[in-house]
C-alpha cells in the first residue's frame, strides 16, 4: 500500500509537527512524573505491592470509566479545545504530588493519579479522533508509526532521565518537569489550526447532520452517542475483533508495570550496586526502546504486509510471538537477560500494534472514530486494571518470575484465537480495506511505470 516516508509527512505537514513535538515533550514529562510517583510510593509504603497496585490501578481505572464519554464529547466538540484544556488541567494536577510527605498523604499522590487519567482520557480521544485528519490517508501508517514510536522512545528516554533525577534531586524536580510540559504541548496544540482536526463536509446530507449536531449541543446527548459507537462495534465484526483481541491481551499485559516494579525494584534491587529506582527505570527504559525500535520498523514492514495482503496473519503471529518472549524472560538468571527478552518482545509488538491500529483509524469513519477508539482503550484498560489488582494479590502465593511467565503466556493467547478466526473463516478483511489496497498497489505500480 502506498504510503508518505517518515521524512516525507515531517516536511510536508506542519500540523503533524507541531502535534509529535507537543507529545514528544509531554511525554517526557510524564514519564519523569511517572518513575518518580512509584518511586514515592515504594519509598513511603515500604514496599508495600498493595500500594503500588493502588497507585498503577489509580493511573488505569478512570481512564478507563471515562474514555468512552471523553470519546463521545471529542467527537462532538472542539478537539483542539480539549486537547488545550486537558493539557492545562493536567499541569496543575501534576504539581499535587509536591504535597506528599509520609503515609499519611499517600491518598493525595491516588487522588492526583485518578485526575490525570481522567484528563489523558480526554486529550487521547480528542488527539486519536484528530490523527486521520492531521496526517491524511497517506501519511497515517507513517503519523501512527511515529507517534506511537516516539511516545515509546520518550517512556525508554523518561524513565531513564526520571530515575537519575529522582535519585539526584529528588522527586519534587520530576513533578515540576511534568507540569512544565503539559503547557509546553498545550501551545504546540493551539497552533494547530481546528479545521485541520477534523473531515470537512461536503455534501448537503453532511450539512445537515452537522446542523442537526450544532443543534443537539444545547442539549448533551452523550449515552447517545456512546450507545451509536457501541452499535457500530458490534454491526462489524473485524472492529469488535480488534477490540477484543486487545481486552484478551489485557489479561496478561496488566501484569506488566507491576512486574517491572517488582523485578528492578525488589528482585533484583542491589545487584551490581543498582538501587531500586534504577533498576525500574532500566527496565522500563529497555521496553519502550524495544517499542520504539518496533515502531519505527512498523512503516516498512507495515507497507509490506498490506501490499502482500499479509495483515491478518502478520497480527496474530506477532501477538503470539511477543507473548512467548515475555514469559521466556520470567525463566532468565539475570537482570540484563531479561531485558533482552523484554525488549525483544516489545520490539515485535510494537511492529504489530501500529498496523493494527492503522487498520482500525481507516475502518472507522471520522464522526464515530473517538467513541470507537477510546472504547478499545476503555475496555482494555479496564481489564488491565483488575488484572493488576489479581496480580498484586496473586504475588503473596507466587515470585514475580512466575507472574512474569503467566502474563506472557495469556498476552500470547489472543493470537491464536486472532489467527483461529481466519482459518476457520469467521473473520475475514473488510472487502471495502481490501479494494482500497489494491487501489493504492495500482497507483503504486503506475508511479513506478510513470518515473
Amino acid at each position: 500500500m502506498s504510503t508518505l516516508t517518515y521524512m516525507q509527512l515531517l516536511r510536508g505537514n506542519r500540523s503533524f509537527r507541531r502535534l509529535l513535538s507537543g507529545q514528544v515533550v509531554s511525554e517526557l514529562g510524564n514519564w519523569f512524573n511517572f518513575i518518580a510517583g512509584l518511586g514515592l510510593v515504594r519509598a513511603v509504603s515500604v514496599a508495600a505491592p498493595e500500594a503500588t497496585a493502588i497507585m498503577l490501578v489509580a493511573r488505569l481505572a478512570p481512564f478507563a470509566l471515562f474514555a468512552p464519554l471523553a470519546g463521545a464529547f471529542a467527537d462532538r466538540w472542539s478537539r483542539r479545545t480539549v486537547m488545550i484544556v486537558s493539557d492545562v488541567a493536567r499541569a496543575f494536577v501534576a504539581l499535587g504530588f509536591l504535597f506528599v510527605d509520609g503515609p499519611e498523604d499517600l491518598w493525595i499522590a491516588y487522588a492526583c493519579s485518578v485526575a490525570g487519567s481522567l484528563l489523558t482520557a480526554f486529550f487521547e480521544a480528542a488527539k486519536n479522533g484528530a490523527m486521520p485528519n492531521i496526517a491524511g490517508g497517506q501519511g497515517l501508517l507513517a503519523g501512527n508509526s511515529l507517534m506511537y514510536s516516539s511516545r515509546f522512545l520518550l517512556m525508554s528516554f523518561g524513565a531513564a532521565l526520571g530515575g537519575w533525577a529522582s535519585a539526584r534531586f529528588g522527586y519534587q524536580v520530576a513533578f515540576i518537569i511534568n507540569a512544565v510540559s503539559f503547557l509546553v504541548s498545550a501551545y504546540s496544540i493551539w497552533l494547530i489550526p481546528e479545521k485541520e482536526m477534523r473531515e470537512e463536509k461536503v455534501d448537503e446530507t453532511d450539512k445537515l447532520r452537522e446542523t442537526e449536531a450544532h443543534q443537539a449541543k444545547k442539549r448533551p446527548r452523550f449515552w447517545t452517542d456512546l450507545g451509536e459507537g457501541w452499535k457500530y462495534i458490534a454491526q462489524h465484526p473485524m472492529v469488535a475483533a480488534i477490540i477484543g483481541v486487545n481486552v484478551l491481551w489485557a489479561t496478561g499485559g496488566g501484569a506488566c508495570n507491576l512486574i517491572y516494579d517488582r523485578l528492578g525494584g525488589v528482585v533484583f534491587a542491589g545487584q551490581g550496586g543498582m538501587e531500586g529506582d534504577a533498576g525500574v527505570a532500566a527496565l522500563y527504559a529497555t521496553v519502550g526502546a524495544g517499542v520504539f525500535v518496533g515502531m519505527l520498523c512498523a512503516r516498512r514492514v507495515g507497507t509490506h504486509v498490506e501490499l502482500h495482503g499479509l495483515t491478518a496473519r502478520f497480527i496474530g503471529w506477532m501477538l503470539f510471538a511477543h507473548g512467548i518472549l515475555f514469559a521466556v524472560a520470567g525463566l532468565m538468571p539475570s537482570f540484563w537477560l531479561v531485558g533482552l527478552f523484554m525488549f525483544l518482545s516489545r520490539f515485535i509488538v510494537g511492529m504489530e500494534f501500529a498496523v493494527q491500529e492503522t487498520l482500525l483509524m481507516r475502518l472507522v469513519p471520522d464522526n464515530l472514530r473517538g467513541r470507537v477508539i477510546t472504547t478499545d482503550r476503555a475496555a482494555e484498560i479496564l481489564v488491565m486494571s483488575i488484572s493488576t489488582v489479581f496480580a498484586a494479590w496473586s504475588l503473596r502465593a507466587i515470585s514475580p518470575r512466575t507472574l512474569t511467565i503467566i502474563s506472557g503466556l495469556l498476552s500470547a493467547a489472543p493470537g491464536l484465537l486472532w489467527l483461529a478466526l481466519f482459518a476457520s473463516g469467521k473473520l475475514r478483511m473488510p472487502p471495502e480495506v481490501e479494494k482500497a489496497q489494491k487501489r493504492d498497489d495500482e497507483k503504486e505500480v503506475l508511479q513506478v511505470s510513470a518515473g
